[in-house]
């Protein structure tokens, strides 16, 4: 009967294990791109691989080849556009696009509790004149200097997104300016350009409280070196995770550090 019984035992021990090993059901992510002044065709899919190689989650992709500030994308002319998603990442650059029903549906949909993470030029989109992005964004900015590095400093090295990353400085970038920091906004971290007769610095990396939903901010990733770096990839998924309240190491997966050596964009 003993002899009967261990095998059985140990089966049952390894099919346990085996199923607290399992993965999650990951994160379902919306990744909407496309716009003005930036390699999007490229930046989809750096993005989509290093996120997924990053944590626990499923990255569709919605991408206009509208390389104008007005281009437009098809989900947001429905009002329940965002459903079966669990976040959104918002990487557009539609300046021009000020139509009241289309912001009013991507801004409807966070309202009602859907997490974000924008991204770069997602900042200086949406431009309607009443505000109403920038509350969601939780900073106003309305242009950028010249491309030159930048160097990250980060001023709140316990928050979960940041806990453990060190300060480093970017290839070429564009530095975003804050008209405004609104008070549901949470500073991470600064970005400092050294230009020809003076030192820019501004906040760089931040998260927002919009109406109670999580937003993860940062006005990085113009260029496609910067998009594939490690660092900054590393910093997305974090940011991801906290806007999902899933940053642990259920989600997380090994860290990946690839960075690329020069800049495919120009």
């Amino acid at each position: 009967m003993r002899r009967l019984l261990l095998p059985a035992l140990a089966a049952m021990l390894f099919a346990t294990s085996s199923l607290c090993a399992a993965d999650p059901k990951p994160i379902k992510a919306l990744l909407v791109l496309g716009g003005c002044c930036h390699d999007y065709k490229a930046q989809q899919e750096i993005l989509k691989k290093g996120l997924e190689a990053r944590a626990h989650v499923e990255v569709t992709i919605v991408y206009s080849a509208d390389s104008s500030t007005k281009a437009t994308f098809e989900p947001y002319k429905k009002a329940d556009w965002a459903k079966g998603y669990d976040v959104v990442i918002h990487d557009e650059c539609s300046a021009d696009v000020k139509d009241a029903e289309t912001v009013g549906n991507i801004l409807g949909a966070h309202k009602a509790g859907l997490p974000a993470v924008n991204l770069h030029c997602a900042m200086h989109s949406y431009r309607t004149g009443k505000g109403d992005w920038f509350e969601f964004i939780g900073i106003e900015s309305t242009g950028h200097g010249p491309q030159v590095p930048i160097s990250i400093t980060f001023i709140d090295k316990e928050h979960p997104i940041t806990k453990g990353m060190a300060d480093w400085k970017t290839v070429n970038e564009e530095l975003y300016n804050n008209v405004k920091i609104l008070k549901t906004a949470t500073s991470l971290a600064r970005g400092s350009q050294e230009l020809k007769n003076k030192t820019e610095t501004t906040v760089v990396v931040w998260t927002n409280d919009y109406h109670g939903t999580r937003v993860f901010n940062t006005t990085l990733g113009h260029n496609n070196a910067t998009v594939g770096d490690a660092r900054y990839l590393d910093l997305l998924a974090h940011g991801l995770l906290w806007a999902t309240d899933k940053l642990n190491d259920t989600y997380l997966k090994p860290a990946v550090k690839e960075i690329p050596k020069k800049d495919a964009s120009k």
